[in-house]
């Protein structure tokens, strides 16, 4: 319960943590960030770490001048991308393996199943799609591999994506960052993007549990 209670803790609250470790680590602050969404988007068993409020903290953390907005974008753009084709191999090279294991302890089954209906959906543009929507977005390049979705598609849905997202959020918040009433109630503003990104899910959910 106290890992939970510190696990939440840091999420609505990652403007104090992000502005200790910018205090702390200085100029690291770029690579800490890159290997959280590396992580989170590479790495199929960390879906859990914070994501869409992780990029708009950051962005009016770089409003106040604290980091160079556009030299993060483009780290966190590359970290996204990197981790998505990390992923996208892991995906195509022990995926296969994995599934054949019963009960596998690193990987969700209902996570599998909720990014194959979206798969089934939206076809490959789910690797564009995916981006927007927590821990579909570290499932889809991963099952994208094991499904060895041509290459050169991916990559091409996987960098539009990883612009568009790391991009639309990164940039919100830094042009909403200097607004007073977001500055001084930040932590309400996180609440509201974690909300906006996982509505998809739910809307999708509901939908699922109503058909027959």
């Amino acid at each position: 319960m106290d890992l939970l209670t510190g696990f939440i803790d840091i999420v609505l609250h990652l403007d104090r943590h992000l502005q200790w470790l910018v205090a702390n680590y200085g100029a690291w602050i770029y690579a800490i960030l890159f290997a959280i969404v590396f992580c989170e988007t590479g790495l199929v068993v960390m879906p859990f770490l914070p994501g869409d409020s992780l990029l708009f903290v950051a962005g009016t953390l770089a409003a106040a001048g604290n980091m160079y907005v556009h030299g993060l974008f483009a780290a966190l753009a590359c970290a996204s991308f990197l981790g998505d084709n990390t992923n996208y191999w892991i995906g195509r090279y022990l995926g296969p393996r994995v599934f054949t294991r019963e009960g596998s302890r690193f990987l969700n089954p209902g996570h599998l199943a909720r990014t194959q209906r979206f798969y089934d959906k939206y076809g490959a543009k789910t690797v564009f799609f995916a981006r927007f929507v927590p821990i579909i977005r570290t499932f889809a390049p991963f099952v994208a591999g094991v499904g060895r979705m041509r290459y050169g598609r991916f990559l091409f849905y996987s960098f539009s994506g990883s612009v568009a997202w790391v991009g639309s959020l990164v940039y919100a918040g830094y042009a909403f960052g200097t607004v007073p009433a977001v500055k001084q109630n930040l932590s309400w503003a996180i609440v509201a993007v974690i909300l906006i990104s996982i509505m998809p899910g739910i809307v999708e959910y509901l939908r699922h549990r109503s058909r027959p």
